[in-house]
């Protein structure tokens, strides 16, 4: 089968980082590759030189047997080159159509040779384009604003194709879809394959490359470590080239032991959820929180932690009953990790010693200054306790990747000096590698006496790290066991009950 896209011997450099280093890719038409590898690994470095938006400091790329070395973005769409991110790049206030022409209007010549919009030949290819991907009903006049994120996508989606692209790179494109529409959109990935098309999957789900993907490449330090057919290679292969140790490491174990009850609730209510949810929380115990998408998890949290409010019942920390603020929350020894990073959990502007301290600051204050230098130094233990790879804490969190910024998150917290630690899907989003690392802190917070309580859709790393699951359905706390008394299957079952 013929290479629709090679990159060959890509190497990047920014400063004194090496982010490629003789980086070699292949993408036969009609498969889906699999590009794997932790944060920081150079993934989005390598993509970024193939969209065009970096150019590389040595190699080559072929795009259908010819030469290809685009300017920028707009020069790699027009030579068939699409990127679909996790962040969509949609202007809401558009129609479909005008969101998916964007950039590549189709133009009539009117009187006295100016450009006019032919808005009827425009429609003709937005019709085939959302006809290939099974949504002729989709009205192409729709401001894009009012869809659903799923349709959205599609619409990103529609734009590769009206742009006859040959090669479409979905980045992490599941994290913010239900199941159901991963489903409908793994059935639009494959009806693109079939259709001849060079497909580039990025995802940290072993699950979902093995349901969607056909092949698969591994960077690893910015570097290709292997390549292959998925059919015939073990996830214990794969996860061997993508952090260097065996599978057996990925849920390292801490001895804890549950001892007195930290936190206590009873009866608690929201406006529209949790409802009446009653559960106890011990000193030294990760107790993991699941359910469907919807079923109050997070709205718990943010109850417990004053960012929403409450209708009904206590909550109780030791033997206090905290009041109805955030901030007394956090002198009362709640600490929240919101799954939503970029907009709540993080001021991405901001640096990272910022962003660790903001919640505490009164260790260097004095007479409204602070002492920079103390916390400067305060903030690198920090760092280094949790393996923050960063130019400095100066460095915004911005510029990190996404499992180093969950790092600083949990930092904070521990910063705080939280007793209760609140970790809303704490793993999503970063490598098996970062994962590790967080399962093994978890532990050893446990050892030190921290409570936690752990929402996850991640039924695999519920089991191998929670002592106790309790399953949520429809706002209300169905039920509680230690771990060992749960399967799979089990908690699905009461997950969907009504």
């Amino acid at each position: 089968m013929s290479d629709l896209l090679s990159m060959t011997g890509i190497s990047k450099r920014f400063g004194a980082t090496q982010a490629l280093s003789d980086v070699s890719l292949s993408v036969p038409a009609g498969r889906v590759l699999a590009l794997i590898g932790e944060n920081g690994a150079g993934k989005s470095t390598l993509m970024k030189v193939l969209s065009g938006a970096h150019a590389p400091d040595a190699g080559t790329m072929q795009l259908a047997n010819r030469s290809y070395s685009p300017h920028g973005p707009h020069d790699a769409r027009l030579a068939g080159v699409s990127m679909i991110y996790q962040e969509l790049n949609l202007a809401p206030d558009l129609s479909v159509e005008d969101n998916i022409m964007l950039g590549q209007e189709s133009r009539r010549f009117g009187i006295a040779g100016f450009a006019l919009l032919d808005r009827s030949a425009q429609r003709q290819k937005v019709r085939q384009a959302l006809e290939l991907l099974g949504h002729p009903d989709l009205r192409p006049e729709t401001p894009v604003g009012e869809l659903s994120i799923a349709v959205q996508q599609l619409v990103e989606i529609a734009r590769a194709l009206a742009a006859d692209s040959k090669v479409i790179v979905f980045d992490e494109p599941t994290s913010s879809l239900t199941k159901q529409d991963v489903e409908h959109l793994f059935a639009v990935i494959r009806k693109l394959r079939d259709a001849g098309l060079g497909i580039v999957y990025i995802s940290h789900f072993l699950e979902e490359i093995r349901q969607v993907c056909d092949c698969y490449a591994v960077l690893r330090d910015g570097r290709s470590v292997g390549s292959g057919d998925l059919a015939g290679t073990t996830d214990a292969q794969i996860v061997s080239l993508m952090v260097g140790r065996g599978v057996a490491e990925l849920f390292p174990t801490v001895p804890h032991s549950a001892g007195e009850v930290l936190l206590t609730i009873k009866n608690l209510s929201g406006q529209r959820s949790p409802q009446g949810v009653s559960l106890e929380v011990r000193r030294g115990e990760i107790l993991g929180l699941s359910g469907l998408i919807g079923a109050g998890r997070t709205e718990l949290l943010r109850c417990l932690f004053a960012l929403d409010p409450v209708t009904s019942g206590t909550v109780t920390i030791g033997t206090l009953s905290p009041g109805q603020s955030t901030r007394r929350r956090i002198r009362a020894g709640l600490g929240l990790v919101s799954e939503d990073r970029k907009t709540e959990g993080l001021a991405q502007t901001r640096t990272i010693a910022d962003n660790l301290t903001y919640s505490r600051l009164q260790p260097y204050a004095r007479f409204g200054w602070l002492d920079l230098r103390r916390r400067t130094e305060e903030v690198a233990c920090w760092m280094q306790r949790l393996q923050v790879k960063a130019a400095s804490s100066e460095q915004t969190i911005g510029e990190l990747s996404g499992g180093n910024q969950q790092k600083v998150a949990i930092a904070r917290v521990l910063h705080q000096q939280a007793d209760i630690l609140l970790l809303d899907e704490p793993t999503r989003g970063i490598d098996v590698g970062t994962k590790s690392e967080i399962y093994r802190l978890m532990g050893e917070l446990a050892a030190e006496g921290k409570a936690i309580l752990f929402v996850s859709s991640y039924l695999t790393e519920l089991m191998a790290v929670c002592d106790r699951i309790g399953v949520m359905s429809r706002g209300q706390l169905r039920e509680v066991r230690p771990t060992c008394d749960w399967t799979e299957e089990a908690i699905m079952s009461v997950a969907v009950t009504m």
